[in-house]
C-alpha cells in the first residue's frame, strides 16, 4: 500500500486542520493507520491510530480530546481532524499503515511496515 499525506499548513493557536492520508491498494480497510509527528531534534512521537475493521481508536495523551482519526474505507482514507491547536503541535506528520498491528504495539512506530512522506504543520502562537 502506498500512502499520501496532505492537509498541513500554518495557522494560529486556538485553530484547527484536518490532515488526510490518502492510500492505495486492496483491502485498505483490512490495515490500521495510525499518524505520527515528529518536531525538530526529537523522536517521531505517536499521535493517534485507528483499526481497519472495528475502527477502534487510540490517542497519545497530549491530543486526546482535541484531535480526532476517522477513516473512510470507500474513499481508502484517514483523516485526523486536529483542534484547539497549540505551538506544541508544531511538527511533520506522518501516516503509517500495517495489516498485523497486536493492541500492545499500537504506538509504536516499529509496529508499522508502509508509511506516507510527511506534511508539515506549523502553530504559530
Amino acid at each position: 500500500v502506498q500512502l499520501q499525506a496532505s492537509g498541513g499548513g500554518l495557522v494560529q493557536a486556538g485553530g484547527s486542520l484536518r490532515l488526510s492520508c490518502a492510500a492505495s491498494g486492496r483491502a485498505f480497510n483490512t490495515y490500521t493507520v495510525a499518524w505520527f509527528r515528529q518536531a525538530p531534534g526529537t523522536e517521531r512521537d505517536f499521535v493517534a491510530t485507528i483499526r481497519g475493521g472495528s475502527r477502534t481508536t487510540l490517542y497519545a495523551g497530549s491530543v486526546k480530546d482535541r484531535f480526532t482519526i476517522s477513516r473512510d474505507n470507500v474513499e481508502n482514507t484517514v483523516y485526523l481532524q486536529m483542534n484547539s491547536l497549540k505551538p506544541e503541535d508544531t511538527a511533520v506528520y506522518y501516516c503509517a499503515a500495517s495489516r498485523t498491528v497486536i493492541s500492545s504495539t499500537l504506538a509504536s512506530s516499529t509496529a508499522y511496515n508502509y508509511w506516507g512522506q510527511g506534511t508539515e504543520v506549523t502553530v504559530s502562537s
